[in-house]
């Protein structure tokens, strides 16, 4: 998973300006035109967000469907209980760098994602979230 996803940094980095050049809140969506499908599809399906020790994790899903402020997410109605946050999430964004930013009904970024290593980082570090993970495929 961590090879995949550098490798899909690697490829995508003509397309879009290296995390590190940008301050977060300078991320805009990605232009996805010119970026391998097969890249783009390892982006969608589920996802877990966990806190930074591993014990509270939350199940969401990510589509390649079109929504007012993004794209559609499934977010498990339990999420709420564990990550307060997520009852607000209405939405997600796939950004420059191959960011993941969530956000509510109003289009506001609720909690971004960036990649500044071989992981996601949560940013802002909201409820207690740390990081999101795709769950290993068989």
């Amino acid at each position: 998973m961590i090879a995949r996803a550098l490798f899909g940094l690697l490829l995508a980095a003509p397309l879009a300006m290296p995390l590190s050049a940008l301050a977060q809140d300078d991320l805009v969506p990605m232009d996805t035109t010119g970026v391998d499908p097969d890249l783009l599809k390892d982006m969608y399906g589920p996802w877990v967000i966990v806190d930074e020790s591993g014990d509270k994790s939350c199940n969401v899903v990510l589509q390649d469907e079109p929504t007012i402020g993004g794209s559609v997410i499934d977010v498990d109605p339990a999420c709420a209980k564990v990550f307060p946050i997520m009852d607000e999430i209405t939405a997600w964004r796939l950004m420059q760098g191959w960011g993941i930013d969530l956000v509510d009904a109003t289009r506001k970024t609720r909690v971004r994602f960036t990649t500044p290593d071989d992981a996601y980082v949560a940013y802002p570090e909201v409820d207690g979230i740390s990081t999101i993970l795709q769950p290993v495929r068989e």
